[in-house]
């Protein structure tokens, strides 16, 4: 994000800024009665007992204890996937790419960003992409529009990105206000600069076999990049992706579909999600429902990638709150053979993503390979 002003997204239950573009806490993610929602008490989650553990788990079962909390300390099995160590080497990749292509042909990766209105979130947003983009050597380019501007002005800001060449990327700060309609604005950008993967033609794309999308979403792209990277085996497993969003959980099952894994979708609507759930080899999160995905949802070994950035209440910090997954933690930690943590897990591959398809698209663009 180059010289944007506000917002910080939350790319659809993401554990950065956004996710690719993210959304606002909550904003992409689905929304679940409350009886599938297990509550929990400011940073902990509330006791329940994992599944009995088969023979094999009691060697690495090192407590009974089941609650979600922070303070918790037991011995357990699962690996962290660190995306916070695997974005930062993404990155350098990157770097190293556009000085090549620099020497090359001259040219530098170029991101715009369209902001409307003062949303504080969206500035730190905006601030974190900027330097995102400076790290690897992408120009970024900002506007900012006020809240009260028209759906033209933003329309019209796209156009000129569209047309310019230095400009590889566009990004629309979402959410719009309420006045614009965010689809036709999504819409109107070019698809060569989709860096974003939320036009139609390249969600088409994704979901035909055949067919290649210019892009893929970002925050689907990192969850998929992390099991690439920590070897995670993908062809021929059972995936559970729970959620449906557009930005984050319709993308994810047609990656693993592509990637042939047999893939269910467990949203809102679903009856005994947990059952489903726990026949899951890997399993990713992104509803918005802090902690609703405990230990007796996951199958001992199982995969886990939590998309979720949710704030829970935490009085003990000077902002009052802390962040915290979809997915139980610690419970996923005693039972899972590798889970992502919240945050530091699928956010910074967000980010990581779109400097990725930013640099696509510039080679794209000049014909550089």
């Amino acid at each position: 994000m180059g010289k944007m002003a506000p917002m910080m997204i939350f790319a659809d239950c993401s554990s950065s800024t956004t996710a690719h573009h993210l959304l606002p806490f909550g904003r992409s993610c689905e929304l679940w009665p409350s009886n599938l929602i297990h509550s929990y008490r400011s940073l902990s989650c509330s006791p329940l007992p994992l599944p009995n553990p088969s023979p094999l788990s009691l060697s690495y079962r090192s407590s009974s204890s089941t609650l979600c909390s922070a303070a918790m300390a037991t011995e357990s099995l699962a690996k962290v996937i660190d995306g916070k160590a695997v974005a930062k080497q993404i990155r350098e990749e990157i770097a190293a790419e556009i000085l090549r292509m620099k020497d090359a042909i001259g040219v530098v990766p170029g991101l715009a960003v369209i902001l409307v209105g003062d949303r504080k979130d969206s500035a730190t947003y905006v601030r974190n992409k900027k330097k995102a983009c400076d790290s690897v050597g992408i120009n970024s380019y900002e506007v900012h529009l006020p809240e009260e501007s028209t759906e033209q002005e933003v329309l019209d800001s796209i156009s000129r990105f569209n047309d310019d060449p230095s400009v590889h990327g566009i990004l629309v700060q979402l959410p719009l206000p309420l006045h614009m309609n965010e689809v036709k604005i999504l819409n109107s950008v070019a698809i060569e600069k989709d860096v974003d993967g939320f036009h139609p033609l390249n969600i088409g794309r994704l979901a035909m076999r055949g067919r290649e999308p210019l892009f893929v979403p970002c925050t689907p792209k990192g969850c998929i990049e992390l099991l690439h990277r920590y070897g995670i085996e993908i062809r021929g497993k059972k995936a559970v992706v729970i959620g449906r969003s557009n930005i984050v959980g319709m993308p994810a099952a047609l990656l693993l579909q592509r990637e042939d894994a047999t893939v269910t979708i467990v949203h809102s609507r679903t009856m005994n999600p947990e059952d489903i759930t726990r026949q899951a080899d890997i399993i990713i999160s992104a509803t918005g429902k802090a902690n609703m995905v405990r230990g007796s949802w996951i199958k001992h070994g199982a995969v886990v990638i939590d998309v979720g950035i949710n704030p829970v209440e935490d009085a003990k910090l000077p902002r009052g709150y802390r962040l915290v997954g979809d997915v139980c933690y610690e419970e996923a930690m005693e039972v899972a053979s590798a889970v992502t943590p919240v945050p530091g897990g699928v956010g910074p591959m967000t980010i990581a993503m779109l400097l990725s398809n930013t640099l696509t698209s510039a080679k794209r663009a000049h014909g550089f390979r």
